[in-house]
C-alpha cells in the first residue's frame, strides 16, 4: 500500500505572512502565536513545519526570528510534530548544525530534521559579509555540507576533506536519537539542485508548478537517483486557499493578487531572479515565474490548491500520483485556516487515497 501523502506548513517566524501584499494576513510572526499554531497544526493532522531562515529584512519581512531557536520552541510546545530548521552554509558551518541538532533531537525525542538551504537572496549574503558563490558553486557547498552532517551524525572518528569543509577524526556525542539520522531536507528548481539531492538528500522541495511541471521534475530526479543507488523524497509547495464555494477561493486570490506591493515583488524577482540566472542553464527557482506568481514567495499559486475542500483534496491525490509525497503550505490567516484545512480538507484527501487503493485490494 503507497503511503499517505504528508503536510507540512511553513512557520510564519518572519513577519508579512506567506504573499508579498497589503492584503489583510490575521498571521503574526512572534512566538505565542507560532506556539499556538503549532499546536493547531498538530492537531489537525500536520506532519511537519518548516521555520524560515532569513537574516535581514527586506520584501515585507521585516523582523525575523532565528529558524533553530524557534524550532526548539515550537517542539517544546507540541507532542508529535516534527519539525524543520532551516540553516544556510556560511553563516552555519556542519559541525555547528551537527551539534545544534543532534542536542534537540536528543531533547525531543528524535523530533527534528533540517533543511539545507543554498542560498538565493546575494544581498543579504553581502549584508552579513558571507561570500557569495556561484549558483552551482552553491550546490557543491550543500552537498558537501550534507555530507559532512551525515558523516558527523553516523561516524565516530569522522574525517572528510572536501573544498570547503574538512574533519579530522570528529567524534560528535551525543549523537541524534534518530536513526541513521535527523531527516535532511533541501530545495531548489535548477539542474544542480536535482543533481544534488539524487545523490544525498531525504527529501527534496521544489517550488509550485502544475502536475505536469511537476512530473517531469521528479522523473529526473528519481531516474538520477535510481542511477546512484539513491532514493528521494518530493514536497511540493502550495499556497492553499480553501474555502466553501470556489468563488469564494478565487476572490481570495485576486484580492491578494490586486493588493500586492509592486514595488517589493519586483525587487523580490530581481533577487531571485539572478540566482537562477547564474545557473550554467540560466534556469532555476522562479526562471518561468510571472509578477502574479512572485507574489506568494516560491510560486504556491502555481499548485493551484484553490476552491472548495473537495476541489482542493482532489488536486492534491493529482500530486500524489505523479510522485509527490508531501504539501509545503503556506495559508493567509494561520491558525484558522490550519484548521479548517485540518477538519474539511484533510479527511477528503484520506476518502480519495483509499478509494485509489481500493481497487488494487481486490485485484
Amino acid at each position: 500500500m503507497s503511503q499517505a501523502i504528508k503536510f507540512a506548513y511553513w512557520v510564519p517566524n518572519v513577519s508579512g505572512g506567506l504573499v508579498v501584499s497589503k492584503i489583510e494576513q490575521r498571521t503574526h510572526w512572534d512566538i505565542d502565536y507560532n506556539r499556538t499554531l503549532a499546536q493547531i497544526a498538530e492537531r489537525a493532522g500536520f506532519d511537519y513545519a518548516l521555520s524560515q531562515i532569513r537574516f535581514t529584512a527586506g520584501y515585507g519581512a521585516d523582523n525575523q526570528h532565528e529558524s533553530v531557536t524557534i524550532s526548539h520552541a515550537l517542539l517544546a510546545a507540541t507532542e508529535k510534530l516534527k519539525v524543520i530548521a532551516a540553516i544556510l552554509p556560511g553563516p552555519w558551518t556542519p559541525a555547528l548544525a551537527a551539534k545544534q541538532l543532534a542536542s534537540i533531537d536528543q531533547f525531543t525525542g528524535g523530533r527534528i530534521a533540517v533543511n539545507v538551504v543554498s542560498g538565493w537572496f546575494k544581498g543579504e549574503f553581502r549584508a552579513i559579509g558571507e561570500p557569495w558563490l556561484d549558483h552551482d558553486e552553491r550546490y557543491r557547498r550543500s552537498e558537501e555540507f550534507i555530507r559532512a552532517l551525515k558523516g558527523i551524525w553516523t561516524q565516530d572518528n569522522f574525517s572528510f576533506h572536501g573544498d570547503f569543509y574538512r574533519f579530522n577524526d570528529y567524534s560528535l556525542r551525543p549523537k541524534p536519537l534518530q536513526r541513521p539520522h535527523p531527516e535532511i531536507f533541501q530545495g531548489g528548481s535548477s539542474r544542480a539542485a536535482r543533481d544534488m539531492a539524487s545523490r544525498v538528500s531525504d527529501w527534496y522541495f521544489t517550488n509550485g508548478n502544475s502536475v505536469a511541471g511537476i512530473k517531469a521534475q521528479i522523473d529526473d530526479l528519481r531516474a538520477k537517483a535510481a542511477a546512484n543507488g539513491h532514493s528521494v523524497k518530493v514536497g511540493v509547495n502550495a499556497f492553499i486557499i480553501a474555502r466553501d464555494s470556489e468563488e469564494e477561493a478565487q476572490a481570495v486570490l485576486a484580492e491578494i493578487i490586486a493588493k500586492a506591493d509592486p514595488e517589493a515583488v519586483r525587487g523580490f524577482a530581481s533577487e531571485a531572479k539572478n540566482a537562477g540566472a547564474a545557473s550554467p542553464e540560466g534556469e532555476g527557482n522562479w526562471a518561468q515565474s510571472s509578477f502574479e506568481d512572485l507574489v506568494q514567495y516560491n510560486d504556491g499559486f502555481k499548485t493551484n490548491l484553490i476552491g472548495t475542500p473537495r476541489q482542493v483534496a482532489e488536486r492534491i491525490v493529482a500530486l500524489k500520483a505523479v510522485g509527490v509525497d508531501l504539501i509545503l503550505s503556506g495559508f493567509l490567516h494561520f491558525q484558522e485556516e490550519v484548521e479548517y484545512f485540518g477538519r474539511r480538507v484533510l479527511p477528503l484527501v484520506r476518502e480519495l487515497e483509499q478509494e485509489v487503493v481500493a481497487p488494487r485490494a481486490v485485484a
